[in-house]
């Protein structure tokens, strides 16, 4: 797997003044607010980045491809929202992890929205099942989220404390699986279903302080992962994939979740296509 290099299209680690965005941002949702979006070169992670930036947010790319991201960077800049920056890095590997959140906070001087969205999945019975497929999907849908909320919440609770807003927010992307088993899906199924327990009990330890966990499932959505290669879409049991999500379904739900009043947490939420019955 590529993504060695921790790296940034802006090429520093200078803060950027600019974070708040010009123009109608200043008026938005999360203007003056930067958010960090994991997965983000592509599908869930791509549209959630440019919907949190029409709500005024500056963003925080981060995923393994690069030449992706900077795509993405500038046609969020573009957009006119605010700043974008582009940050590789390989959410497997732990210094990797943490060193995102730092560079991020390093040159915006913040971190208010932390989106965990990076995921892997394969699916075959357990006896036919390649263990390390199980190590993939264990180190990116599991332990990668557990190492981006541990290195961004002391962020994050001084956003809450000291930000305008008076909250900040962490949202994880779990997946319908992770509350419905099936078969051929067990170690895919068992990293959601952790996600879902660790989110509720984060909730608990940080909602008092101002930061707000939610938890985001969605069901079969047309993605990369759902698509390419050795994926999730066997988990469609027949559903014809023009009554799949798509990406922008969720994101529009993230988006929903974090421009809540600061009173209301949305603590979760599942999103079915309308012809997926379980």
């Amino acid at each position: 797997m590529g993504g060695a290099q921790q790296t940034s299209n802006a090429g520093t680690t200078r803060r950027d003044e600019s974070a708040a965005g010009t123009g109608d941002a200043r008026t938005a949702a999360l203007s003056g607010s930067v958010a960090l979006v994991t997965g983000a070169s592509s599908g869930i992670g791509a549209a959630t980045a440019r919907a949190l930036a029409r709500e005024g947010c500056a963003l925080a790319l981060v995923a393994r491809r690069t030449e992706r991201l900077a795509e993405l960077a500038a046609a969020v800049r573009e957009q006119g929202s605010g700043a974008a920056v582009a940050v590789t890095a390989d959410l497997r590997d732990a210094a990797q992890a943490a060193q995102a959140v730092e560079q991020v906070v390093d040159r915006f001087g913040r971190l208010d929205v932390l989106v965990n969205n990076a995921g892997f999945g394969a699916r075959s019975a357990v006896e036919d099942s390649d263990p390390e497929d199980w190590e993939v999907m264990v180190d990116l849908n599991l332990k990668a989220v557990l190492r981006m909320s541990h290195a961004a919440l002391p962020h994050l609770l001084r956003a809450a404390g000291e930000g305008p807003r008076g909250v900040a927010d962490l949202v994880n992307v779990s997946s319908v699986a992770g509350r419905v088993p099936r078969r051929d899906n067990s170690v895919y199924s068992a990293t959601k279903h952790a996600v879902c327990v660790f989110s509720e009990a984060l909730r608990q330890e940080v909602t008092g302080r101002g930061v707000r966990v939610g938890l985001v499932e969605p069901g079969m959505t047309e993605t990369e992962m759902t698509t390419v290669g050795r994926s999730q879409a066997g988990a469609a049991h027949g559903l014809p994939q023009d009554a799949w999500l798509r990406a922008d379904d969720i994101a529009r739900t993230i988006a929903f979740m974090v421009t809540q009043p600061p009173h209301v947490a949305i603590n979760e939420i599942m999103v079915r296509p309308t012809a997926q019955e379980r």
